[in-house]
């Protein structure tokens, strides 16, 4: 079977987040095959450790859900599949389970971690579940997470701060709107800021992060004949590992400017951390000079935050184009599995 055949026969497997049981089951059933490996099943995560006398040691994750979708339409056409989860990630998860299986000697201890729950709320990750039960199972003096980059390692990652905006007016009747004001007109002014945000740039250690910001929802409103005295606005910021979530959100605020005014309120409603470049690493910098690409930053969040927070230095390096994850017609090639395969199994040796 080739690269595509096996990356086939996962993505053929529903395993929409929260749904990861049947293929859990197969990476764990693979993995026991290699009898160097000790395997463990904590819930639906699946961690593989070599447990050798090896001073370093090196470990590769990747998730196995996917976004919502129809696995029997994945499909090989000539040198690519197309389907859910052909790109993120079950073409990396292919990879990692090919290597896994390879008991050619290494000069390193290698972890692998197949990991539940990564596509909904960070709260639910079963990456999280792992270090919570058993955090010792993680501990690795560098990771990769397999996320799709091209074949090109996307260091650090941004953060993901959420706010809701409140703004409020006076209420009053829609026939008189003189004697109100109506909080949702002045909720478009702020709107209209927000569609003229210009990017922030950081550069950290030699990798450019480009900051976002977006309106995701609006609401308020009382009734058809009312003013509304009160509008609400959730907003996504994606934010460079250079500053805090306080930082953050005073920087929302100061954007905001004259558009806020006493009363109005900016409240967070989900931050998940940002992870600066890890590419002091002489491990992770060796994996850039394997890859012979120019290292970039992440376009999101990944858990090379969560790694990060356990002081372990990480980077994002997988298969497939990462603009088109979570899109309807995600593939992955076999020359980008290929490469892949190659470039971590140089770096494993």
């Amino acid at each position: 079977m080739s690269r595509l055949d096996d990356t086939l026969a996962l993505c053929t497997i529903d395993s929409v987040s929260g749904n990861e049981s049947g293929i859990a089951g197969v990476v764990e059933q693979r993995l026991r095959a290699n009898p160097l490996l000790e395997v463990e099943r904590i819930g639906d995560n699946v961690v593989a450790r070599t447990s050798g006398h090896h001073a370093t040691r090196l470990l590769i994750a990747g998730h196995i859900d996917t976004v919502p979708g129809e696995p029997s339409e994945a499909r090989i056409v000539g040198d690519r599949l197309n389907g859910l989860g052909a790109c993120d990630m079950k073409g990396s998860i292919a990879v990692m389970l090919e290597l896994a299986l390879d008991s050619s000697p290494r000069s390193v201890e290698v972890t692998w971690v197949f990991y539940a729950r990564e596509e909904i709320a960070r709260s639910e990750s079963g990456l999280l579940e792992i270090s919570e039960l058993r955090p010792d199972l993680l501990m690795a003096d560098a990771a990769v997470l397999g996320e799709p980059t091209g074949g090109v390692v996307e260091a650090g990652c941004q953060g993901s701060l959420r706010v809701v905006v409140e703004v409020h007016g006076v209420r009053a009747h829609t026939a008189r709107p003189f004697m109100g004001r109506n909080a949702i007109h002045r909720m478009g002014e702020l709107l209209l800021r927000v569609s003229q945000y210009q990017p922030r740039v950081a550069e950290i250690d030699g990798v450019t992060f480009t900051e976002q910001l977006q309106a995701v929802s609006v609401g308020g409103g009382v009734a058809p004949n009312v003013v509304p005295d009160f509008a609400t606005c959730t907003l996504n910021h994606r934010v460079a590992p250079d500053r805090t979530r306080d930082e953050a959100k005073a920087s929302l605020i100061e954007f905001f400017g004259p558009f806020l005014e006493e009363g109005d309120s900016v409240t967070i409603s989900d931050w998940a951390p940002p992870a600066s470049p890890s590419l002091s690493s002489d491990h992770l910098a060796r994996l850039v000079e394997l890859s012979a690409e120019r290292p970039r930053g992440k376009l999101g969040w990944t858990d090379v935050a969560t790694f990060s927070e356990l002081g372990i230095p990480a980077t994002n390096f997988g298969a497939g184009d990462p603009l088109l994850a979570h899109r309807s017609d995600e593939f992955v090639t076999l020359s980008e599995l290929d490469e892949f395969a190659r470039v971590l199994a140089l770096w494993l040796h």
